[in-house]
């Protein structure tokens, strides 16, 4: 039986942060960085079922075109991702009551909708990213066996092309769901490797008053490349959730509208546009499944 301190739920015995319960999630779910985005997503649907917020952590299970999906606000960063990953898995794979894994385990197919800034400067503004890997330089994943999840050959490259400092931690990648990657993708997708940092400032080379430990650091991953694949853009959530997923056995596809390309230093005349239409595209290869 797990430990109450270890699996911690409220009086009405639903998940601890998340404040939900099995029944009110989807097996499909969609994940946005801003609480104010679920609505923004929702708002296209046919009903909603259910609505709860706790902290940042918002969430609305409704119908879209006859499919039933859960959008969910997970806050900013890989801390939130350990949070939001571990209790969606107790409310799946968990009898809350007994506090006993399941026999039979489920899978959920989690995609992420967010906003990034790209490395490279031929993907563009109010362009799609699809992250094929998550390069984790968080370091939160390493509190768990990823030995025989990761890949270590990537790891290895990017190590020695950026001279990283190990006293960061070792850098971890991790694959996409073929499977999600198979709905989703097309034409108007790029795909690449998404590097995810543990910070918005130091940890992605913004300097304001403090000095960083490497200041050449994002021109290094600008020409990072292994076997064809290429470092597209910079955020703070995918490789979290890719390894959490795979760790946990769902699955899991990182989407994100680029609202600023980094290397052309330009920004999107209109995010807010981009972003409804990842969220549009998304919905509709979702509910075609």
């Amino acid at each position: 039986m797990i430990q109450s301190s270890e699996l911690i739920l409220n009086p009405d015995g639903s998940v601890y942060h998340l404040n939900l319960l099995p029944e009110n999630i989807a097996h499909d779910i969609i994940f946005v960085g801003d609480q104010n985005r679920v609505e923004k997503i929702t708002q296209h649907f046919d009903c909603i079922e259910f609505s709860a917020q706790k902290r940042e952590f918002k969430t609305q299970t409704g119908i879209y075109k006859g499919k039933r999906m859960t959008i969910m606000s997970t806050g900013i960063g890989p801390d939130n991702i350990d949070i939001v990953m571990n209790e969606l898995d107790a409310l799946v794979n968990i009898d809350l009551k007994t506090r006993q894994p399941k026999e039979t385990l489920t899978s959920l197919n989690i995609i992420r909708i967010g906003t990034s800034g790209s490395l490279q400067a031929d993907i563009p503004c109010d362009s799609f990213v699809m992250s094929k890997f998550g390069l984790g330089l968080d370091n939160m994943l390493r509190s768990y066996l990823i030995e025989d999840v990761s890949h270590a050959s990537i790891e290895d490259a990017f190590i020695k092309h950026t001279n990283w400092d190990v006293r960061k931690g070792k850098p971890y990648v991790i694959a996409c769901s073929e499977k999600l990657e198979k709905i989703i993708e097309s034409n108007q997708m790029h795909k690449g490797i998404t590097a995810t940092a543990g910070g918005f400032y130091g940890p992605q080379g913004r300097v304001l008053r403090l000095e960083i430990q490497d200041r050449e650091l994002n021109s290094k991953m600008d020409n990072f490349k292994f076997e064809g694949h290429r470092i597209t853009n910079l955020e703070m959530e995918t490789a979290a959730i890719y390894g959490l997923s795979v760790l946990l056995g769902h699955n899991a596809l990182s989407l994100n509208a680029i609202i600023a390309n980094r290397a052309s230093g330009t920004f999107s005349s209109d995010p807010y546009k981009a972003v409804d239409a990842l969220i549009a595209y998304t919905l509709d290869k979702l509910a075609k499944e």
